[in-house]
This record gives C-alpha cells, structure tokens and sequence, in this order.
C-alpha cells in the first residue's frame, strides 16, 4: 500500500439539532475553517495513535477486509475539542479518508458517515448521531431530513454572515448529555417528545426562510432552536453567556452541537460589536465563509 492523506472539517449545526437522533431534521454546515488532517503509512505494526484512530482503522478493516496490513497513523486536528464543533468525527472521517486514499477504494458519503458513526458508536460505545458525520461527509450545507432519510444539499450562498464562537471552559464530552436524553425520549418524556417535533419544525423554518432569503425568520429558527434544546438539556453557563453577548449586538444564537460553542446570524454591520462582545467573554471566534 501506499502512504494516504484525508482531511474532514468542523460542523456547525444552525437550527432543528438536537433532533437528528429522534427522527428530526437539522440544518447544518461545514466550518471549513477548522480541520482535521491524517496520513497513514506502512508499518511493521499498527500505530493508531488514539481511540479514536483505532476505531476508524477497525471500521474501515471490517468494511475492506483484503486491507489488513499494518498502519502508522498520524493525525492533527485545529477543531476545538468538546465543544460541540464535531471534533472527535472530524478525527474519525479524516483517518478513513486516509485509508482509502492509502488503499485506492473509495467510499460514498452515506457510507463513510455510517462508518465513522460505528467506529464512535459499536467500537468506542459513544453516544453519537449521524447528522455531524453527514455533513463532514459532503463537506456542504445540508438539510437532513431524518424522519424520510432525506440528505439535501443546499447552495451555501444562501446563508446570511454567520459567526461561530467557542470557550475551552465549556467543554465537555457529548456522550453522557446525549446517553440522558435519549433515556428519556425513549421512556416517552412528552417535553422531550414535544421539544423534538419543535426542532424539526424549526430546521424546515430555517431551509423555508433561506430559499426566501429571509434573514430575519432565518435568524428566528436559529434561536428557537436554543430555547427549545434548553427545555429538555442542560445549557452550560458559558454558553448562555455567550448567547447574550451575541444577541445584545444584534446576532442569533444556538448551540453549535453538544458543547460551548454557539453560531448565528451577525446582521449587517454588528460584527465589530459582536466579536467584541464575545472576545471579551473569553471566546474564539471566526467568521465562516461559504
């Protein structure tokens, strides 16, 4: 075999999440601002370098079972960690598009984001959804219907000027908050059962309001999607913090996945105020681009 390279990109989920794992929809983007890089490499022994690592390589062997020969894996990521920006997926999609690239096969985005699911999932019992893997999979804005399967791929032009910002204090593992309220949506919690069919109704909203060009009903299904998620999960200090700086400079807000970090709308000429508002909180922050 020879040496391979991939790559995968953060996410950011803009309304609808987090329905994804109820039969909900999302509206999510790829930050292609923030990566994760792999290669691999012919070893005498395998080299995953991380659970993470090995996990993809134990997907992808499974899949391809004629490609068993040891590996060396490295990697390096600049999405921040549990911050709900999909770092740990961006890990995941990039070392298997590595293996692939190393093995000449290739993989169609459904298939590399079931796979990068189960390596989380079956391999390291993370609770986990398909809607990050899905978008790190296209590398698009997506509208992800998981009530039909249906995966539609939006023209990014569309969006409004978004920002997203992040805290490191705010960081925390996914997988127990997701763990939780999966318990209850399944011991049929009406709030939580309501609060899903409310996201969903926001993801639609918020795809309705693009085609429009709508920023405004945009911006609205952006911050119902935090009001709602805050009626069934737990909202970190920092998050709401910066949620409020946010929108005392004009801008939306919803938390970007399961962690501390936030994305909205910034409206015509409130991004000084609101990167400010957010740098003095602690905050990185970056503006997307389509």
């Amino acid at each position: 075999m020879r040496s391979g390279r991939g790559r995968a990109y953060g996410r950011a989920a803009l309304a609808g999440n987090p329905s994804d794992g109820y039969g909900g929809r999302v509206l999510a983007v790829a930050l292609r601002e923030l990566r994760a890089d792999a290669e691999v490499a012919a070893a005498e022994r395998d080299e995953a370098g991380g659970a993470l690592a090995a996990a993809a390589v134990t997907r992808f062997r499974a899949r391809f079972a004629e490609c068993d020969a040891p590996v060396a894996v490295r990697w390096a990521t600049t999405v921040p960690r549990e911050v709900g920006l999909a770092g740990s997926s961006a890990i995941v999609i990039a070392v298997l598009r590595a293996l692939c690239d190393a093995h000449g096969v290739a993989l169609e985005p459904r298939e590399l984001a079931e796979m990068a699911l189960a390596a989380e999932t079956e391999e390291l019992g993370i609770a986990a959804g398909l809607q990050d893997r899905l978008v790190q999979a296209h590398e698009a804005l997506l509208d992800m219907d998981f009530a039909t399967g249906a995966v539609d791929v939006l023209d990014p032009e569309l969006l409004p000027p978004l920002y997203v910002a992040w805290h490191p204090e705010a960081a925390s593992p996914s997988g127990a908050i997701h763990a939780e309220l999966r318990a209850r949506h399944a011991a049929g919690d009406a709030g939580v059962r309501a609060a899903m069919d409310e996201l969903a109704a926001l993801a639609a909203g918020a795809r309705e309001a693009l085609l429009a060009g709508d920023a405004g009903r945009f911006a609205a299904c952006v911050d119902g999607s935090l009001a709602a998620r805050a009626r069934v999960m737990p909202i970190h200090p920092r998050v709401e913090r910066m949620a409020r700086a946010a929108r005392a400079a004009g801008g939306s807000a919803n938390s970007a996945g399961s962690g501390g970090a936030v994305v909205g709308t910034v409206p015509d000429g409130a991004w000084p105020a609101l990167r400010r508002g957010l740098e003095k909180e602690g905050c990185g922050v970056l503006r997307p681009r389509a």
